[in-house]
């Protein structure tokens, strides 16, 4: 479930979103007559509040008449009578607006729509069973608060459907003395990070968890020095800087999300398509007005300006730059040969610097004719369009959650050794800038209350934490991947 958050300004605006989204997550689940704790023993379910945005009351009635309607659950008229709540947020906005007139008006506009709707399913101690989110159907005919909701019902009903009785991780430190983890890293995960650990430390009282987001490679700086205990990074360590370290790192995987091209456009009324080619020779400076052909080739008929395009690129060190690179050093042969491999830090041929995953959104947002790039989760909090991509397999694919696992699909590591690149990944439904977020972990040390913590928390993120990722944009990993995960996390002392 995801707030509208304040573009207004900088971080703080967005810690206080990140609160409130933890807020929204929890409160008000934990009625004492909710007893599921799986998808499949639920009986009875009551829907709750989409949140006060523009179409969330009409969201939450068609969600009810679905559900109703496939005779999958009763619905009751009160929490207290239900195994589980249904609880979310929906917005929709103006996008843009066309107009089938040759001169227009203002009278002769209308608007389009865009917009999410993000809910979960709690059940016992407000434990998530479920969470995912939707976004607009990209050929639907319905209107967009009809299209949310189906689309949100489908995936409900199906995973209710397929779910099978999941192994719970006990949690470490019930009752033991207090203990401090330290964690910082890549603001990329942030938002699911601090979901997490709210969640995890529930019930334990003498565990203390903090995730800084000071960004990834900051983290492993820290990490490396012994400053942290875990790190979140969106960069995997390559071979050289595994070799060189006096400290051995395990690289856990914890979701899969997707960084997307996003732009302020007014004029476009339809969403744009990017080709790699476009993305590289935008910020290579070679392609500087929005008409440039390579754009207007993958935008028939959208209303293109003649106007500079403003690039805005990441000034900080950033996991999130890492993947915008490590795709674009593979599409494109231009990029590789003028700029170079992919990093967390870059010689930008182009530009203007903006600081995080909120900073770039927040100047998108603020600067007319531009674009960015940042994670999901961030392009939809701040109401920006963000485009399609062009994939591997020549199809143009919008991030969303099905697309993002379509990228991992057949992921397998090699011999523990998750570091996976997945940009550009095969498959015709794969969205091409789509990634795993790894922690990091030292994988040598001597047994520690502190330790035994981190190791829990790990563990409880691979698999309970797995189903609240969905309801913040993130994609689940495979189950396989996570399998293995868990095997070598067992071995650690």
């Amino acid at each position: 479930m995801i707030p509208r958050a304040n573009t207004t300004s900088g971080s703080i605006p967005v810690r206080i979103f990140i609160i409130v989204l933890i807020i929204a997550f929890t409160a008000g689940n934990t009625a004492p007559a909710q007893r599921a704790e799986t998808l499949s023993q639920i009986k009875k379910v009551y829907v709750d509040s989409m949140g006060d945005g523009k179409g969330a009351a009409e969201m939450r009635s068609r969600i009810s008449n679905r559900l109703r309607a496939s005779h999958k659950f009763e619905l009751t008229s009160t929490a207290s009578e239900a195994d589980a709540i249904i609880k979310g947020t929906g917005r929709i906005w103006a996008a843009g607006y066309m107009s089938v007139s040759i001169h227009p008006t203002r009278a002769d506009r209308h608007p389009i729509f865009d917009g999410f709707l993000s809910a979960e399913v709690t059940g016992k101690t407000g434990s998530t069973l479920w969470s995912y989110l939707v976004t607009p159907s990209k050929f639907s005919v319905k209107r967009i608060t009809t299209d949310l909701a189906d689309q949100l019902v489908q995936r409900l009903l199906d995973a209710a459907e397929q779910q099978s009785q999941e192994t719970q991780v006990p949690s470490a430190n019930a009752s033991g003395a207090p203990v401090s983890v330290h964690g910082a890293g890549g603001t990329f995960p942030w938002p699911i990070y601090q979901k997490w650990i709210e969640s995890f430390q529930q019930g334990l009282p003498n565990t203390h968890i903090a995730y800084d987001p000071v960004g990834s490679e900051s983290a492993i700086r820290l990490l490396t020095e012994g400053g942290i205990d875990f790190a979140g990074s969106d960069m995997p360590l390559s071979d050289q800087a595994m070799a060189q370290s006096k400290t051995r790192f395990l690289h856990v995987p914890s979701v899969l999300g997707g960084v997307v091209p996003i732009y302020n456009l007014q004029s476009a009324d339809r969403l744009l398509n990017f080709t790699p080619e476009a993305l590289a020779g935008i910020y290579l400076g070679t392609i500087k007005n929005w008409n440039d052909p390579l754009i207007r080739t993958s935008n028939p008929g959208v209303a293109l300006p003649d106007s500079e395009i403003v690039v805005i690129h990441r000034s900080d060190g950033s996991g999130t730059t890492f993947v915008w690179t490590d795709y674009l050093s593979k599409v494109s042969a231009p990029w590789k040969e003028h700029v170079g491999a992919p990093g967390t830090t870059m010689s930008w041929p182009v530009g203007r610097g903006a600081e995080g995953n909120e900073g770039m959104a927040a100047l998108v947002h603020q600067t007319p004719n531009s674009i960015g790039y940042v994670e999901l989760i961030y392009a939809i909090q701040h109401e920006l369009r963000f485009g399609a991509v062009r994939n591997s397999a020549g199809n143009f694919v919008k991030a969303n959650l099905p697309s993002l696992t379509a990228a991992a699909a057949g992921v397998e590591a090699a011999n523990s050794d998750f570091r996976v690149s997945i940009t550009n990944a095969s498959g015709k439904y794969a969205y091409p800038i789509a990634t795993f977020t790894w922690l990091l972990l030292p994988a040598d040390g001597d047994p520690s209350p502190k330790r035994s913590a981190a190791v829990a928390f790990l563990r409880w993120a691979l698999t309970s934490g797995q189903k609240e990722c969905s309801g913040l944009g993130y994609a689940p990993l495979p189950a396989a991947v996570a399998s293995q995960e868990l095997q070598v996390l067992s071995a650690l002392k």
